[in-house]
């Protein structure tokens, strides 16, 4: 167990990791808390009477401009990688309106009194722009100054509150940036009225693996086992003993008891306000007190299986009107017709909470009256048609990006990123809400810096286009 890269958490970034090590000749060992694999991606399986239904944890499109990224994951699947059409809603004062818009229907649903309003808000904040800009401090600032209040108002703030917990006034502006930089009233009209360009949250399809995401990180389990790696579920990190810059050794709980590792280099995707606290000797108390005031938003999960063909079209739906208790739930037979049984369906719905408050507190019998209520207000679900239902819950589910996590996350990263064996990567291990496709770079990334022996930069993974750029060449399956 001296020679063999430890790899802590089994979700994207993990198993990126360690398929890019495996390729190279390397043989990780993955230890991995839960059952399955993926993380926040992975797939949840329920066997019932009338067949097997599959589920993501959320809504896992994939796109992603880069070809390395698509090269790799057709390596693992092949034809179980599939294209899926996109449709997706959004339900606001009552009525549906489609995302990516489709003009016909935001202005018949809108109403042209309302459509002024977004037109006058709109010019009103592209000459405040000029004559007298906003400070540009928190997520609010940003999308008022970017579409004005009433579009802001109308499906970003509300949802965006309802997300996180917290008023978009005490977001960061950070927030806005990374997940909706490129998008713009222009963008979007572009795209209603050209059928492309815009950004990425824009997209019309994406690829999707046949049985759900987690085929995705099983499938990388199979290939790694097969050439000498170890994957360990129902295992977690007990101590990380360190010497100077290095890391030395990581003691494991696993179902056979504790192990010690003493590996040459560690790449860590849990979550960094966890993997602090498991330093031997004790991180510095900045870096602890940073890490306790770094917050993780969490969500409850209700899924249903439905005696019914569809409920709806839609890939995935967005209520963010707050008085519905849920803020989207997904029809996974609308992403592959391998999640239900024929002639079935089911919802996955999605609660945003913190740990330990009353959605999350609440029974599943509890959450599904709640649920259920609401499904027979919207004329989408009846009670009678639900077969069975399943609960489950996640705690490091979104990062918050407070107006001063960043300060306090720089100060965890320069103790953490300080260790010259030690790589953090992913949405919890770096802190950074990530999509499933920066996951899979940051750990291939993480790879390649032990594989060849530099740093690269995991966090900002666009400035190593370069490595990416070279190709990805198959390797045998």
């Amino acid at each position: 167990m001296d020679d063999q890269i430890l790899i802590l958490g089994g979700g994207p970034a993990g198993m990126a990791a360690a398929m890019e090590l495996s390729r190279a000749g390397k043989t990780p060992t993955v230890i991995e808390k839960a059952s399955a694999l993926g993380g926040l991606a992975k797939t949840l399986k329920f066997e019932e009477p009338d067949g097997t239904y599959l589920t993501d944890i959320g809504p896992h499109r994939f796109f992603s401009k880069n070809k390395y990224l698509y090269d790799f994951i057709e390596n693992l699947l092949g034809e179980e990688w599939i294209r899926v059409r996109r449709q997706t809603r959004f339900y606001v004062d009552g009525k549906y309106y489609f995302y990516p818009i489709r003009l016909g229907n935001v202005l018949k649903q809108m109403g042209p009194f309302k459509a002024a309003r977004v037109l006058f808000d709109y010019l009103y904040e592209r000459v405040r722009k000029m004559i007298k800009p906003r400070e540009m401090r928190s997520f609010e600032d940003y999308v008022v100054t970017q579409f004005g209040r009433t579009l802001a108002e109308f499906n970003m703030l509300n949802y965006t509150e309802k997300i996180w917990g917290i008023p978009c006034s005490e977001i960061s502006i950070d927030w806005a940036l990374q997940r909706i930089g490129g998008l713009s009233i222009w963008s979007t009209l572009k795209k209603a009225l050209f059928k492309k360009g815009g950004p990425k949250t824009l997209v019309d399809e994406f690829y999707y693996p046949s049985h759900g995401s987690g085929l995705i990180y099983e499938t990388i389990k199979k290939r790694i086992e097969e050439k000498g790696s170890t994957v360990l579920t129902h295992s977690e990190p007990l101590k990380i003993r360190c010497e100077g810059k290095r890391i030395t050794s990581v003691d494991v709980k696993t179902p056979e008891g504790t192990k010690t590792y003493a590996p040459p280099s560690v790449v860590c995707s849990i979550p960094v306000t966890e993997a602090v606290k498991l330093f031997d000797p004790p991180a510095p108390k900045e870096v602890l007190a940073a890490a306790k005031n770094l917050r993780f938003r969490a969500q409850a999960y209700l899924f249903l299986t439905i005696n019914r063909e569809f409920v709806t079209r839609d890939n995935w739906v967005y209520y963010p009107d707050k008085s519905i208790p849920f803020g989207r739930f997904s029809e996974m037979k609308n992403f592959s017709r391998f999640m239900s049984p024929p002639g079935k369906t089911s919802l996955f719905v999605e609660f945003f909470c913190f740990e330990g408050d009353g959605i999350w507190n609440m029974s599943k019998d509890e959450l599904f009256t709640l649920a259920i209520e609401w499904f027979e207000k919207l004329k989408l679900l009846r009670k009678d048609e639900v077969l069975s239902v399943h609960h489950y819950k996640a705690s490091h589910v979104y990062p918050i990006y407070d107006l001063l996590y960043k300060e306090r996350l720089t100060t965890i990263m320069e103790y953490l990123d300080g260790f010259e064996n030690f790589f953090a990567i992913g949405r919890p291990g770096r802190f950074r809400y990530t999509n499933q496709d920066h996951s899979l770079e940051m750990g291939i990334l993480a790879a390649r810096s032990i594989i060849e022996g530099r740093r690269m930069d995991i966090e900002n993974v666009g400035k190593e286009k370069e490595y990416f750029e070279r190709g990805f060449i198959p390797t045998e399956k």
